[in-house]
């Protein structure tokens, strides 16, 4: 998309950059950036979420760039006419919260599970969202200061972790992009020093009832705790040397919410979460490395009284069921 055309959008209007519900770095920076390119062509702009924000590396960055998130509550003037652009995010998704705004506009780089007409969107499959929004400045000429460049790279650093994960040309392209402004010894020592006293206790939870089956990693956290601690306890999980594929699911508002991750050439993490919640009553998706989900507690009823088994059972069930469907679709192009 011509970043031209969400300015003409924009302007003249009330405008919202909503994250998704416990914004992580990628989509803190990405919205903090968004906000900074739309100043600087003369669009004013909010950012917003629902949730918390209360994981170290999202507090710390807050703080340490000079960001402004507004919570909901803290928004009663909002309208119906206003204008919500949607970051590192997509309407109708489990973890975005439908606010009285307008969603005009959505910027993000996961696959769309639910289709959603905007008047302009930017979806890009790529490692972050914050590679997305490095490219407006870029693409528009737009003078990008220092501290604006490091949020957007610490977030693009985090969201692939380290270039490990979903990582794609664009990425680099643009890393190599925000590097030139950037004070890349910030971004370093943000990413080093981002765990809190409460992530042990998260890692201790999951470690004790971690379960393998043949390369796929299972783990639950039996209390409620952020979006960011499951998935970072789910790259953990994924760094066993025997997986390959990792669950990780705690509980959440009397249900669960999960982080799923993939090293596999074959498994889709977004499609094989999709597909198992589906099953259960529960809803998610996300990229071919990385995915996420939620099973509602008025759903809960559906995994019967062993719960966990169930699920183990269900990821693996969708598993097996998509590597039979990729050696049938191979087997026909052979013949």
């Amino acid at each position: 998309m011509d970043w031209r055309n969400l300015i003409e959008l924009l302007k003249d209007h009330t405008v919202y950059l909503q994250m998704h519900n416990f914004p992580d770095p990628d989509a803190l920076a990405s919205a903090f950036g968004l906000q900074v390119f739309l100043h600087a062509n003369g669009v004013e702009s909010t950012i917003c979420y629902a949730g918390k924000i209360d994981k170290n590396s999202t507090k710390r960055m807050v703080d340490e760039f000079g960001i402004h998130p507004v919570y909901i509550d803290d928004l009663p003037d909002m309208k119906e006419t206003d204008y919500i652009v949607t970051v590192d995010a997509q309407k109708y998704n489990s973890n975005i919260t439908d606010f009285p705004g307008d969603e005009v506009a959505c910027i993000d780089h996961h696959p769309t599970m639910i289709p959603c007409s905007y008047r302009y969107s930017d979806i890009r499959i790529c490692g972050a969202c914050c590679s997305i929004v490095a490219s407006y400045f870029k693409d528009s000429g737009t003078t990008l200061d220092s501290n604006t460049a490091t949020a957007l790279l610490y977030g693009l650093k985090m969201d692939t972790d380290s270039f490990n994960r979903g990582v794609t040309d664009f990425d680099i392209s643009m890393f190599a992009y925000l590097h030139k402004f950037a004070d890349y010894r910030k971004v370093i020592s943000m990413y080093n020093n981002n765990m809190g006293i409460e992530d042990l206790h998260a890692y201790g939870e999951a470690i004790k009832s971690i379960k393998i089956y043949e390369n796929v990693g299972f783990a639950k956290i039996t209390f409620d705790c952020q979006d960011a601690q499951v998935a970072m306890i789910s790259d953990f999980i994924l760094g066993l040397d025997v997986v390959e594929f990792s669950v990780v699911y705690a509980v959440s508002n009397g249900g669960y919410k999960f982080s799923v991750r993939n090293e596999t050439a074959t498994c889709h993490a977004g499609v094989i979460t999709q597909k198992a919640l589906q099953e259960l009553g529960g809803g998610g998706g996300g990229h071919f490395s990385m995915a996420g989900g939620v099973l509602s507690g008025e759903k809960i009823h559906a995994l019967g009284r062993n719960a966990d088994f169930m699920i183990r059972k269900r990821f693996m069930e969708t598993i097996e069921q998509e590597r039979i469907a990729i050696e049938e679709k191979e087997h026909v192009v052979r013949s």
